[in-house]
């Protein structure tokens, strides 16, 4: 299949899972109704919650959850693949963690894959994150098959680690997805270049779907959920942070394309160092 029909739902989730699931199911449905056989929804898709004293009584299992379990059964409703971007779940042993959930047309979850890299950051603005005192990171790189794609999956601060992306790409993935929840001030200063830089190193696809606007835990998320090109351009994109879907037809040979107009996956070359010079 050469032409692959996708939807981001771009959302500003609650800290509730069953008000999560009443806001993205109608832009689901949107997204289905307007042809998209992939759709692909943020990081933190089934709650947002930032007090963790809070957030803790509100975690299940992926099985358990409300809203995860809401939107299998969505998925096999309209026959579509859904890319949960991510949900706050508790894992077999306890552990929380932030899981993106691959779910095919009959509700089954076919992949899943958990965000390695935690956003342990003090930014300029003062905000302060320690998503590590939280969440168990993830140790393993997941590619997991869709509609005749390839999809290399990711979360949100994956993003600034572009060997991720590479390794992603050379061990087959034409699709790169990278569902977020970033920040106002480095969405606006760093989320459309690092996505372009990463289609472009990569010659791959890039599927973007990010969290928007003030939320009830009081964070606030830059939104702009975006559709990359392997070349490097945008396909498609939100103009703002509102909640909304974001739809384009990718043409999957175009990867093939800029891959072998650039081929720096295959040019690579290993390297000793970095040392002293002579």
């Amino acid at each position: 299949m050469s032409q692959l029909a996708v939807a981001l739902i771009q959302l500003r989730t609650p800290a509730d899972p069953r008000a999560a699931l009443a806001q993205a199911a109608p832009l689901i449905r949107q997204a289905a109704a307007g042809g998209a056989r992939l759709i692909a929804t943020p990081e933190g898709t089934n709650l947002l919650q930032r007090d963790r004293a809070a957030l803790r009584p509100l975690l299940a299992s992926a099985q358990d959850d409300v809203c995860v379990s809401g939107l299998r059964a969505l998925a096999a409703e309209l026959g579509v693949w859904l890319l949960i971007g991510s949900a706050l779940v508790l894992s077999e042993d306890g552990a929380v963690v932030n899981r993106t959930l691959l779910v095919d047309p009959s509700g089954a979850i076919t992949a899943t894959y958990d965000k390695m890299h935690m956003f342990d950051v003090d930014l300029p603005n003062g905000e302060r994150a320690r998503e590590s005192e939280a969440y168990r990171p993830g140790e393993r790189a997941v590619i997991a098959d869709a509609l005749g794609a390839r999809l290399g999956l990711a979360i949100c601060y994956d993003l600034r680690f572009p060997y991720l992306f590479r390794a992603l790409a050379k061990g087959g993935a034409d699709i790169l997805t990278v569902p977020a929840a970033f920040t106002r001030s480095t969405g606006e200063a760093h989320w459309e270049i690092l996505l372009r830089a990463r289609a472009i190193e990569t010659g791959s696809f890039v599927l973007a779907p990010a969290q928007g606007g003030r939320h009830e835990d009081g964070r606030a998320t830059w939104g702009h959920s975006m559709i990359i090109g392997p070349w490097g351009e945008v396909i498609a994109a939100a103009a703002d942070d509102a909640p909304g879907v974001t739809a384009a037809t990718l043409d999957l040979d175009a990867v093939a394309r800029a891959r072998q107009a650039i081929p720096a996956l295959t040019n690579g070359r290993a390297f000793s160092g970095p040392g002293p010079g002579t």
